[in-house]
């Protein structure tokens, strides 16, 4: 989920970043008024993201294009699945073909990566969440490429909601003090959640009434003591640390979220290409 009006402004940011004054190779070698027809296709095996915004990628730079879609955001594809098509002025198609590329494999890279974290907890109760920890500029879409993987989004940014961190609570005196102050002027629908890694912060964040506990890189065992501690009484979030080998662990545990950074700054680009149609 994002939105169209924010993301035409990254457009026309990414589309003027790749093109300076002229894309040259174009201009000194097609012919002003030849067209041509190209699709968009699967090297690999992949979870798509971004198709939409390729989309729009093409129609801002030249509205007379006409691009048609195959395949739609969160499907599972083959390798050499046809994406989209896109037909007419052979300059504005090749111009606009890198920035296109490039948001969809990197969109669908995340995604790829965040199936396989939501695979990796399957049968437990315990739900992928991503973090803040996203590309300056692309936190809008690369929070929907986690959901296009499966994955939930945590906080969409610092208005999101509150999270009281170890330098909060240091600056407060306490958790408990921290909760006080930050319940004056909490919104109503806001949810409150706060950093622990001791197991007495949990019993103290417990006894404040918190919305979510947020168990900092703890082990696998105070996890565990944790979930017993708290029986249910509030949502707990397992983060720090978290790999493919080891999110399996934390989840049999009982936490009902586990956040995790990777799926955003260790995904990898797929390969998409695009060539002339048949």
């Amino acid at each position: 989920m994002y939105d169209t009006f924010q993301t035409d402004r990254l457009i026309d940011l990414w589309l003027a970043e790749d093109i300076g004054y002229c894309d040259l190779t174009a201009q000194v070698m097609i012919e002003p008024h030849e067209t041509g027809a190209f699709v968009m296709n699967a090297r690999e095996k992949l979870i798509v993201a971004g198709i939409d915004v390729a989309v729009r990628i093409f129609k801002r730079y030249d509205p007379s294009l006409d691009v048609t879609v195959h395949v739609k955001d969160g499907d599972a594809i083959e390798k050499g699945t046809i994406m989209l098509t896109v037909r007419g002025n052979a300059r504005s198609v090749l111009t606009a073909e890198r920035t296109a590329l490039n948001i969809v494999q990197r969109l669908s890279g995340i995604a790829n990566l965040t199936a396989e974290y939501v695979a990796a907890v399957a049968g437990t109760r315990a739900r992928l969440i991503d973090t803040r920890k996203t590309t300056p500029g692309l936190r809008m879409l690369e929070k929907h490429a986690v959901t296009c993987g499966g994955g939930l989004n945590h906080r969409l940014g610092l208005d999101n909601g509150v999270m009281i961190k170890d330098n909060h609570i240091a600056v407060c005196g306490g958790i408990s003090k921290a909760v006080e102050r930050a319940r004056r002027q909490l919104p109503v629908l806001t949810k409150l959640e706060v950093e622990c890694d001791r197991l007495d912060q949990v019993r103290e964040a417990l006894e404040a009434g918190v919305d979510v506990i947020m168990l900092d890189n703890m082990s696998v065992a105070d996890m565990a003591k944790a979930v017993d501690m708290v029986g249910g009484r509030t949502k707990l979030e397992a983060s720090g640390g978290i790999s493919l080998a080891t999110i399996g662990e934390i989840a049999r545990t009982g936490v009902d979220y586990i956040s995790t950074s990777k799926i955003n700054q260790a995904s990898s680009c797929v390969d998409i290409g695009l060539d002339e149609a048949e």
